[in-house]
Parts: structure tokens; C-alpha cells; sequence
């Protein structure tokens, strides 16, 4: 891999993983840099799905969907800041998008629900487990095989924060990136793609919200404590143009956790929560709003009424979204209520105020007339002997509609036209959903771009290598251009050679008689370090100086490194531990769980868990085994963090 032509894929959520693989379709190499430990991003965390307008599952259901329906929705969400071109490809493009995750990684996507702003349902899901974590863990399983089996194709760095574009200063094309990983800084070449996702957890000192939307800075957010906006502050470096940054997408439904209600990272509530027809009430039990509207609009109603607003499902809801309902219980965001006089005794409430605005609503169901303009109306009726399954939310930071500008190709725009080599997928492009995005669109614009990005990107990469196939000398004329040398015995020469070959030594020894015919050469190879192998000639097209630590530095980290790793046993796995014991290990510094029959210390894992520190902590001295089996595969924890298992549950099973 290290000496073949290859492209740089930046960011290992879904939008990279999909143009990683799209790379490898058309013939290509890639290597995928990802600054976190783990691949996956804010793509795990979506919950409600993947649009697909006119897919074999739609067609398979009666949905009588269309390109054109879908379309037309996008745009009308996108209002007045809609760019035709690229929304086309998002939707034109999106039932082939489908139809590669289900057929070519055998993904389950067989369900199908109607979000706000759809008319007709197209937002595509499993049977289990949230839709992002399923699609995205499915392409990061795939690649990583690809890597292990063929690395010469395939290539996973983690922990390797790129930091910034290289540029060819005579061309102005991108030729490769900088990055640091291990205390070192390194670079690679070759075509990049830039799929680092947006900004809409960008709280940092030279903070994107706050340039662009200093008005909703202090919201909470619901994206990893990583996004931000890296890959769209790097393009500005370089010249790219930005567009639609201040348009910042506030989700209605961030779950409010009522053990701290104030937290800055909040989870969210699926938009397929009022897709089966979940319904929003304020303070006095009262709806405010069409609750399928787009997510701008049911916000802004939101701040123009009286909270706490709770999310309420009623049984039937409920059971279409089992799974989801199951998670957010066990993370103690969403509580079940035996029937409406309960749910009316928590809002301290009469259970008649409640009951009539239930028996509104359900007039409206049997007219289809809604004064707030819904007109679907799904798991109807409510009444007050039915369960309830109920949470508080609160508008968040979701997501950024604002990023690189990009062309239909997933180029990267400058004022003068695309930039050449590089290229954008996922939430950083700029202007694929206008003013405002449409639920299950942002899965979708990872795995469109993702393929177009990847595509475009190995078309250019084989255009570069043909121009340079093309431009050789041919053998005639280098033989043409020969001119006889006599070799002199005092003579010392010395070959320097760049190219894609390893790197050696080639030792000529000269005869004393002069005979250039009788030289001998001797070549081996050269043992150089990551950097000196990295490192061009100034005349070199892709010369660009590499940061290196001083000897004291270097020497100091790989010792404290070598202390570290000598001084920390491994741990005992076959060790019985009590659950009374692990229930004494309940604090972010000293943090035990449970994770069926086996025993983990995440403590040191806290900051680098892909969901947050706090997903692990509201766990912390308990068994977490339901919750992490609805997420996660059984395997996760040998690949990703076997050395947190420290021991076995007393009179437990372990299941990993």
C-alpha cells in the first residue's frame, strides 16, 4: 500500500466509508484517517433512517412514491436557498443508494415510514437496533476485512488528526494531507476526500456556531463532542468556498434526561417517534403544532409556547418502535405511564384537561382536519385507559446545513471552479439541503456522496497516472538522447532516484581502467523512518517540509511510553468479581460495568467510547448488558477494547 497510487479518504463515518469502498469498486486504493479511536462518527447515532424514493421495498409495500415526489420535498424544505443540481443528485440518486447497502452488504432496510415533510413514507430502517449504527458498523466490518485480507488495497489509520491540506503551490492542486498520529507528524499523498462531518458540536475556541451563530450558541447539542468542523475549516485554508453557513439545524426532540436536565450533549429522539404517530404536548397537555412538519417549523413552535414539552406514544406507537422505546427506558429517558390519569398527575394536571385535549385530537384523526395542517395521522386513538409511553424534549444543535461548496461531481469549489484533487462527502458539503433538511436525508447524502465523491475522486486518480504513463519518454527517444560518458577512475557518483519504489541504496563501483562497460552496482535496500520515506527533494512537485520532534522529545515520549505499557499488567480474566464489587466502582474516575457475565473497567475508555462518555457512565457500577446488546454486536468488545475485561461476574455466565 505505503508505494502504490492511492486515494486519501478523511473521516471514517458513513459518508468516508462509503467513498472508501466506491474506491475500491472502480479499481483504486484508499486509506481511511480517522482522528478518533474508533471509525463511525454521528453516523451511528441516526435513528430514524434512510429516504429511498421508488426502492424494491416501496414498490414491494404499494408506496406509490416517486423521484419527482421526493424531489419536490427536498425542495420545498430547502426553501429559498435550494441548489438544484445537487439536491437532484440526492434524490435521484437515493433508491440506488438503498438498493447498494441492501444488496451489496445484505443490510435489512424491509421497513418503511413517513417523517415530517415526506409525502409519501421513504424512510427506510431494520427491524433492529438504531438504522445509522446497523448501516455504518456494516460498512466498517466490511472495509476492515478488506484491510486485513488485502492491505495493499486498504488501508485504516485511527487516531491520526489531519490537520492540513498539502498543495502542489505551481498547480494548485491538493496532493496530499498532513496529520498527526503517535506524536508524530506525518503526511500521505494522493487525491483527497474530505468526509469529516459538520459542526454542529463546534464549541472550540475558533468555534464555527459561534462566527456564524453566535444566537444559539449556548443550546446543547446532540452530536459527538468531536464534530467540529474540521475538514470545512481546512478547505477555507486553501481557498474553497463556504456556503449557507448559518443555516444551523435546532431538532425539536433532544431527550432531556430528568437526572440533569441542563447537560450539554443530550440524545435525540427519533423523528420516526412522530412518524407513528407520536404527538407533542406543552406544559398544560396541549398541542402546539403539526407534529410531521419540518423540523424549523416545529421548533420555532416550540419557542413561541410553554414548556416542559413532552413526547407522548401511545401503545400502538409504541409497539411499531419497540426497539426505540425499550432504549431510551433503559437509558431513563422516556418513562411509561399505566394509563392518562397518571401521565396527568406527573404534569400536575386535572386528568379531564388532559382527556379533552386527547378527545380534540382524536376528532381531528376521524375528519382529517387539523388546524395546525397535519394530515396523516397514524395509531390513532388516544384515550385515557391506554398506556403512554412518554419524554421531555428540548430544541438542540443537530445538524449543519452549511459547508464546502461542492459541484454535482462532489467537487470542492474555489471562486474560480473545482479544486483539483480534492473532493467532499457527508454533512460538510455545503448546500445539499438548502435552508433546512428533511428527516432521513442526512444517511442518505453520506451514502450519494459518499459513491459520487469516491467515483469521481478514482476517475481523477486514473486520469493523473495516464498523463503520467503518457508523458514517459519513450525507449527511442531516451536512447536518442544517450550521450557517450567516458567514466574517469577518480570519479564519484551518486544516484538519487524518486518515483513509487521502495527505498535503496545503489552502491557503483568504477573500474580503474576506464571501461564504462565493466561497472559493477550494488543496490539494497534502505531502512529509513515513516517520515525520511515521506520526504521529497525541493524540486519534487510534492515537497512539503515535515515537522519533526527533537531527539530529547522523541526520546522522552518513547520512554514514557515503554513505562507506561511495562508498568500495567494485564489484566486477569478468568478473575471473580462479585457485583456487589463492581457496584463500589460508580464514578467517572473509577468506572465498572457489567456486560453479560463479564466485567469491564471503562475508566480509561470514558473519552474515547464513540456515544459518549456519559452513554457508559449512566452504567457505571451496574450491569449494562440490555442496553449494549440493543445497540451493539457481541463482538465488539474483543475488537474494539479487549483489554477492559478484567474479570468474570461471581456465580455469572459470560456471553462474549
Amino acid at each position: 500500500m505505503e508505494n502504490r497510487p492511492k486515494i486519501i479518504v478523511v473521516g471514517g463515518g458513513l459518508a468516508g466509508l462509503s467513498a472508501a469502498h466506491t474506491v475500491l469498486e472502480r479499481g483504486a486504493s484508499v486509506i481511511v484517517l480517522e482522528k478518533n479511536a474508533f471509525l463511525g462518527g454521528n453516523s451511528t447515532k441516526a435513528t430514524s433512517g434512510i429516504n429511498g424514493a421508488l426502492t424494491k421495498t416501496q414498490i414491494k409495500l404499494g408506496i406509490m412514491d416517486s423521484v419527482d415526489a421526493f424531489y419536490k420535498d427536498s425542495a420545498d424544505s430547502a426553501k429559498h436557498l435550494l441548489i438544484p443540481e445537487l439536491t437532484k443528485v440526492l434524490t435521484w440518486e437515493s433508491a440506488s443508494a438503498v438498493e447498494w447497502l441492501s444488496e451489496k452488504f445484505k443490510i435489512d432496510l424491509s421497513l418503511v415510514s413517513r417523517l415530517g415533510g415526506h409525502t409519501f413514507p421513504r424512510t427506510h430502517r431494520g427491524s433492529e437496533r438504531f438504522p445509522g449504527m446497523t448501516i455504518t458498523y456494516t460498512l466498517l466490518e466490511a472495509l476492515e476485512n478488506i484491510a486485513k485480507t488485502q492491505p495493499y488495497r486498504a488501508k485504516i489509520l485511527k487516531k491520526a488528526n489531519v490537520r492540513r491540506l498539502l498543495k502542489n503551490e505551481e498547480t494548485g492542486a491538493v496532493i496530499g494531507v498532513e496529520f498527526e498520529m503517535n506524536g508524530e507528524t506525518l503526511q500521505e499523498f494522493g487525491p483527497v476526500i474530505i468526509a469529516t462531518g459538520g459542526f454542529a458540536a463546534d464549541f472550540t475556541e475558533n468555534s464555527l456556531i459561534k462566527a456564524y451563530r453566535p444566537d444559539i450558541y449556548h443550546l446543547p447539542s446532540t452530536n459527538a463532542q468531536t464534530t467540529t468542523g474540521d475538514g470545512i475549516k481546512m478547505a477555507r485554508d486553501i481557498g474553497a468556498e463556504l456556503i449557507h453557513m448559518d443555516m444551523v439545524q435546532v431538532h425539536p426532540t433532544g431527550l432531556v434526561d430528568p437526572r440533569d436536565p441542563d447537560a450539554k450533549w443530550k440524545f435525540l429522539a427519533a423523528e420516526a417517534l412522530r412518524g407513528v404517530g407520536g404527538i407533542l404536548i406543552d406544559r398544560h397537555g396541549k398541542r402546539f403544532c403539526n407534529e410531521l412538519g419540518y423540523r424549523d417549523y416545529v421548533t420555532d413552535r416550540m419557542w413561541n409556547s410553554k414548556g416542559p414539552f413532552r413526547l407522548v406514544l401511545n401503545s400502538k406507537a409504541a409497539k411499531e418502535l419497540v426497539w426505540h422505546v425499550k432504549h431510551y427506558m433503559g437509558r431513563g429517558l422516556m418513562k411509561k405511564f399505566k394509563n392518562g390519569a397518571e401521565l396527568a398527575a406527573e404534569m400536575n394536571i386535572e386528568p379531564e384537561k388532559l382527556e379533552k385535549q386527547f378527545n380534540k385530537y382524536n376528532r381531528n384523526i376521524e375528519t382529517k382536519t387539523d388546524k395546525f395542517g397535519k394530515k396523516f395521522f397514524p395509531n390513532g386513538p388516544f384515550v385515557m385507559d391506554d398506556e403512554y409511553y412518554v419524554a421531555i424534549v428540548c430544541p438542540v444543535l443537530h445538524f449543519t446545513m452549511g459547508g464546502v461548496k461542492i459541484s454535482p461531481q462532489a467537487e470542492v469549489l474555489n471562486k474560480e471552479g473545482p479544486i483539483p484533487g480534492l473532493f467532499a462527502a457527508g454533512e460538510l458539503c455545503g448546500g445539499v439541503h438548502g435552508a433546512n433538511r428533511l428527516g432521513g436525508s442526512s444517511l442518505l447524502a453520506c451514502v450519494v456522496f459518499g459513491r459520487v465523491s469516491g467515483a469521481t475522486a478514482s476517475s481523477y486518480l486514473l486520469n493523473d497516472i495516464s498523463n503520467t504513463i503518457s508523458n514517459l519518454p519513450k525507449e527511442a527517444e531516451k536512447e536518442a538522447e544517450k550521450e557517450p560518458v567516458e567514466v574517469q577512475p577518480s570519479m564519484k557518483i551518486t544516484l538519487e532516484l524518486y518515483g513509487t519504489g521502495e527505498p535503496v541504496t545503489t552502491e557503483v563501483k568504477v573500474p580503474l581502467n576506464g571501461q564504462s562497460n565493466a561497472i559493477e552496482t550494488t543496490t539494497t535496500k534502505r531502512t529509513e523512518t515513516s517520515n525520511e520515506a515521506k520526504t521529497l527533494p525541493k524540486g519534487h512537485p510534492g515537497h512539503i517540509p515535515i515537522t519533526k520532534k527533537d531527539k530529547k522529545e522523541e526520546g522522552e515520549t518513547k520512554k514514557d511510553t515503554n513505562k507506561a505499557s511495562s508498568n500495567e499488567p494485564k489484566p486477569n480474566r478468568d478473575r471473580l468479581i462479585s457485583v456487589e464489587e463492581v457496584s463500589k466502582h460508580n464514578t467517572e474516575d473509577d468506572c465498572w460495568v457489567i456486560i453479560n457475565g463479564n466485567v469491564l473497567n471503562m475508566t480509561h475508555f470514558l473519552n474515547e467510547h464513540p456515544g459518549g462518555k456519559n452513554a457508559i457512565l449512566l452504567y457505571a457500577g451496574k450491569d449494562a448488558s440490555n442496553e449494549f446488546n440493543m445497540i451493539h454486536q457481541f463482538d465488539v468488545i474483543e475488537k474494539y477494547a479487549p483489554d477492559t475485561i478484567i474479570g468474570k461476574v461471581a456465580n455469572g455466565t459470560s456471553k462474549l
